[in-house]
């Protein structure tokens, strides 16, 4: 067993392994390895914060996702969770295509705010309650005494006349769709079917005045009787305040100037 036949014994032979040099590969890598390490952590951390981008809402009333063109342009912007909640309040941009996903569970619902309530049983609901509190002569009621038919009402927010209950709206102040991305799709039910109850936030209006507003807050639209606005602003403020709803940045800004223009005589 000599010469080459025994070259087995060479194993354990470590002059040609080299230990130092190979530490030091291993060694000098490592801060490269930990880099990388950290860098891909970071990656999987910051990746749900990189497409969780706010819709934003603007000073226009224009809806925009981070797939608009004009994303990165709007400045002035309220911010929402999502165009499905946004577009409770404004309007897409142009170009959106919707999602097929787009359903949050927050979102707004007509049903989340219940129905006009007749809390005292006797068959005449909010609606009706407050036609005959806000009409300036005695209502004449359908006969079951439930549904008031004619009536006088001032609509504050054109100044028109009317005479028919079915040519007017109850409309709330602060609308439904507005309070809820602004704080009351936090609330309990009972809380927001009794905010959509509440007669210090209805008006008997104009159907038409009323459609026109849609879900849109005092930054967006004011009633078109000037006389009114001033009264219409600190209005729609007092029941923010009441309700302990928010304003976004650049919202509450625009309407404190609009109450500087509108209420600087001080008549509010």
């Amino acid at each position: 067993m000599s010469g080459g036949a025994f070259q087995v014994g060479h194993l354990g032979d470590t002059s040609d392994v080299r230990p130092a040099r190979w530490s030091g590969r291993i060694f000098g890598g490592w801060g490269l390895f930990r880099f990388l390490v950290t860098f891909a952590f970071a990656v999987v951390l910051l990746a749900p914060l990189a497409s969780a981008e706010p819709v934003k809402l603007s000073a226009s009333g224009i809806c925009h996702d981070a797939a608009s063109p004009w994303y990165g342009r709007t400045a002035r912007f309220t911010a929402m969770p999502d165009m499905a909640t946004c577009l409770t309040t404004g309007r897409a941009y142009s170009g959106y295509e919707p999602g097929a996903a787009e359903a949050p569970s927050d979102a707004y619902d007509r049903d989340l705010y219940g129905d006009w309530l007749d809390t005292d049983g006797d068959c005449q609901n909010t609606r009706q309650e407050i036609l005959a509190a806000l009409s300036t002569v005695a209502v004449t009621w359908n006969g079951a005494g439930c549904t008031v038919v004619r009536g006088r009402w001032l609509d504050p927010y054109t100044g028109r006349i009317f005479l028919d209950a079915a040519d007017l709206d109850i409309d709330h102040l602060v609308p439904l769709a507005y309070a809820h991305v602004r704080g009351a799709a936090h609330w309990s039910r009972d809380k927001r079917i009794a905010f959509a109850n509440d007669t210090r936030n209805l008006f008997a209006v104009d159907a038409s005045a009323n459609r026109s507003k849609g879900a849109q807050g005092a930054a967006e639209w004011l009633p078109p009787d000037r006389g009114f606005q001033c009264q219409y602003l600190l209005r729609f403020d007092r029941i923010m305040v009441l309700y302990g709803l928010h304003y976004g940045e650049f919202e509450a800004a625009r309407i404190a100037r609009l109450r500087q223009r509108h209420c600087a005589d001080g008549t509010g």
